[in-house]
């Protein structure tokens, strides 16, 4: 009965994260054109910090975020990994506000296929056969967008390898998701500050000068930044890596449907070619993922 309410609880909190994470686009086209998304990037790093500093207090991580802190070694992987999550960050609201919603949804898809590669280059993880047939037909699929259409999808690229590169930093440092997300915030903080200091100085910044709603969307960016990371780390306590490989394809696909339907994106020869090898090559990553946990429990 325990193992039952676990696993229903991990699987909510997983639906409520790749939900909310899903949704992004919408939230951040909410904020409206008004505002820059250097801005909102600068806002999401400010209050973003300002909860995890109370989470950190409520939680008593405090010796935690100091014991890293300590170690140098930690201290710079995390700041590396800072860089990456900020870049991250900048292009996703880039792309939406500039409509290539579903060239973020291409990225994320592309995700799991680019941190297989990680951990081969990285880790030394043996690749299965039907990874490398996955990895050859996402390959595939930007290629043929490259030759066949002329287009380079760097938004899908850079977001893809900035969280991939990221996950890789994360996966080699002994730091939890939330003492590290800290960590790396409050590294970004004095920046986030200075940059958003400089939009005033310009008059570029829209907080406090517009009004309540605009500021209180800013000021809920750090809410959706932090709550579905610990919606995520709840639910990856309680679930199989299996189970959460599949979820997490929830999210580019409410990107997907929200770039579509609601941004009147197009979709085109070039979209549904690359997309299709995509959607293929996960395919086949996914057989892979559920004949491998299904090989470990017939073992245990």
């Amino acid at each position: 009965m325990t193992d039952t309410r676990e696993r229903s609880t991990g699987l909510l909190a997983a639906l409520g994260c790749f939900s909310m994470w899903g949704v992004m686009p919408i939230y951040f086209h909410l904020i409206g054109p008004a505002v820059t998304p250097w801005e909102i990037l600068t806002q999401r790093m400010v209050w973003a910090a300002v909860l995890l500093t109370l989470f950190v207090l409520i939680s008593r991580r405090q010796e935690k975020v100091m014991a890293v802190l300590r170690q140098r070694h930690l201290l710079l992987a995390l700041m590396a990994s800072a860089l990456l999550i900020s870049c991250n960050w900048g292009v996703f609201i880039w792309a939406v506000s500039s409509h290539h919603v579903l060239q973020a949804s291409l990225g994320y898809y592309i995700n799991p296929l680019l941190n297989v590669v990680l951990g081969l280059i990285f880790f030394r993880e043996r690749l299965r056969p039907l990874q490398v047939a996955a990895i050859l037909l996402a390959a595939g699929g930007v290629l043929i967008m490259v030759v066949g259409f002329g287009r380079v999808p760097w938004v899908s690229l850079i977001l893809a390898g900035s969280f991939g590169f990221y996950g890789a930093i994360r996966k080699h440092i002994s730091v939890d998701s939330i003492t590290g997300l800290y960590i790396e915030t409050m590294l970004l903080l004095p920046f986030a500050l200075l940059w958003l200091g400089g939009l005033y100085w310009q008059q570029e910044a829209v907080f406090l000068q517009d009004n309540l709603r605009t500021d209180a969307l800013l000021m809920g960016c750090g809410l959706i930044t932090v709550l579905p990371l610990v919606l995520f780390t709840m639910s990856a306590r309680r679930l199989k890596l299996g189970t959460l490989g599949l979820l997490q394809y929830f999210t580019p696909t409410l990107h997907l449907l929200t770039g579509v339907f609601l941004f009147g994106e197009p979709f085109n020869q070039a979209s549904l070619v690359t997309f299709a090898c995509i959607w293929a090559g996960l395919a086949l990553y996914t057989v892979d993922i559920l004949r491998a946990q299904r090989q470990v429990s017939t073992t245990q």
